[in-house]
């Protein structure tokens, strides 16, 4: 059986997991698309973002357009590197299976 010292506690939950692939593969993700795209409400986007946040794994950039506010999210470099070894952890799990 493989081991999983290498996965991260951080990407554990699918919400967290699939903020951070969108975020991999765009320079900036908006609020209202990741919401839309993950199917979440606001309380539980929020919640994932705010944690994910703490840990310096993504940056928020809050701006208007017109009248309205825009939030938008990256990831960091280290958030990158974070879910990189994430992912590189589930492929050696996976290869030990």
């Amino acid at each position: 059986m493989g081991s999983i010292d290498g996965l991260n506690k951080a990407f554990e939950s699918r919400v967290r997991l699939g903020i951070m692939a969108m975020l991999m593969v765009n320079d900036w993700v908006e609020y209202k698309h990741i919401k839309e795209e993950l199917n979440l409400t606001d309380g539980n986007l929020a919640s994932h973002i705010n944690g994910l946040e703490k840990l310096e794994y993504i940056e928020v950039n809050k701006r208007f357009v017109g009248k309205k506010t825009n939030t938008r999210y990256k990831a960091t470099k280290a958030g990158k590197k974070a879910f990189q070894d994430h992912l590189n952890g589930l492929e050696k799990l996976l290869g030990k299976l």
